[in-house]
Formats: structure tokens, sequence, C-alpha cells
């Protein structure tokens, strides 16, 4: 089933609103509990977990920052 265009606007708020500053919570308290790893390796931990987040969620994202595909075309009368 896929969602309307509306629904993924929707989705994609409360994705990035709620969503998104939970995970981070979640992938600071997991890199704490490592014991301070080297300082790239930390790095190459935050850039995995920043990449990791969007795989799920990349058919929600897609085509959002379009215009409404099944909108009615406007006239523009200058």
């Amino acid at each position: 089933m896929a969602l309307s265009y509306k629904a993924r606007r929707r989705w994609s708020l409360v994705i990035l609103l709620i969503g998104l500053p939970i995970y981070i919570v979640a992938a600071v308290t997991v890199v704490n509990w490592l014991d301070r790893p080297p300082l790239l390796v930390e790095l190459l931990i935050y850039v995995g977990l920043g990449v990791l987040w969007a795989l799920p969620f990349k058919f929600v994202f897609r085509g959002v920052g379009q215009a409404d595909p099944d909108a009615a075309p406007q006239d523009k009368d200058d």
C-alpha cells in the first residue's frame, strides 16, 4: 500500500520532529557505553549511525520537497 503525498509529508514531519531527536539521544547513549573510543572511530560511528537512520524511511522522504503530483495544475495569470 503506497502512501499519499500528504501522508508522506505528515509522516516525514513526525519522523524529523519526534523520531530523529529520540534516535540522536539513543545513538549518543550507545556511544557513551563504549568507554570513549578513539576520536576517528567515534566519528565513523556517528557518521554510520547518521546515515543508518534514514535508510528505512527513504520511501517516506522521496519526493516530499516537490510539488504535489496529485494536485490540479494552476494557471499563472500575469
